[in-house]
């Protein structure tokens, strides 16, 4: 078997709960408002979604043993707010695997039900992805400063969005895992991470997007800021390293952020 043959493979629908208990832990763990996100899911709740049904396809056969793993690209389309006491059905399909040489590139799409759809973007390998020197691992409790994401008007087309500066420990990478179901041992376990060739444990990507879509959120009130997130992680980063989001606004309230 081969992982080529997942292609076209979907798994669930798997049931997918909205309890006020685990989005108050998505939103502490992610640094979100709990007053905000008390009625409603945040958009970032999406990666939940996403791990819900993701490890079906992951323990499938045909993915045998992956020794990297690495989230590439997500994109997110949000349709309608999310109300907790709901009960979704979420659903995930292969789309496509390429091969490049010991390398795949996989696309998972995802769909819960009327709120959410998007696609997500895997480099997965029976062998190390990359190649970076090891580095000791940071106090479990170490970060850089974090601020919340306040709310503020949105600036005027062509101005600077005012910076958000996050950063994550160890212990954060481990409650964001409990959170969201994304146990990938890459964000918590240094033997794994150095393994698939990274210096150590790396933030979540989803994590990361998870800042992003807070310093856009705190620009538009109510439970649906969001409409759509196209997002690429370009290099990893370690916990307690100082991040900071910046971006700009651009025609139709469209914003562009990086993470830095």
């Amino acid at each position: 078997m081969t992982l080529a043959e997942a292609a076209g493979r979907t798994y669930g629908p798997v049931p997918f709960p909205i309890e006020s208990s685990a989005v108050a832990a998505f939103a502490a763990a992610t640094g979100d408002d709990p007053n905000r996100w008390s009625a409603h899911a945040p958009p970032s709740y999406a990666a939940a979604a996403l791990f819900a049904v993701a490890p079906s396809f992951l323990g499938d056969p045909v993915v045998g043993e992956m020794r990297s793993l690495i989230h590439t690209e997500q994109t997110f389309r949000w349709h309608r707010p999310l109300e907790v006491g709901e009960t979704l059905e979420v659903e995930g399909r292969v789309s496509d695997v390429r091969a490049r040489r010991a390398l795949n590139l996989v696309t998972f799409d995802l769909a819960a039900g009327s709120w959410l759809d998007g696609t997500a973007t895997f480099l997965m390998s029976a062998e190390a992805a990359a190649a970076s020197p090891e580095e000791p691992e940071p106090a479990h409790d170490e970060r850089a400063a974090c601020e919340a994401a306040v709310p503020m008007p949105l600036p005027d087309e062509g101005e600077d969005l005012p910076p958000l500066h996050r950063s994550a420990s160890r212990a954060d990478l481990v409650r964001y895992a409990g959170a969201s179901g994304d146990w990938n041992p890459i964000h918590w376990d240094h033997r794994a991470a150095t393994g698939a060739g990274l210096p150590g444990v790396v933030v979540h990507g989803l994590l990361m997007a998870s800042w992003l879509v807070q310093a856009a959120a705190r620009h538009a009130a109510g439970p649906h800021p969001v409409a759509e997130m196209r997002l690429r992680f370009r290099r990893p980063l370690r916990p307690a390293t100082a991040a900071v989001v910046t971006g700009a606004v651009g025609g139709g309230k469209e914003l562009g952020l990086r993470l830095s």
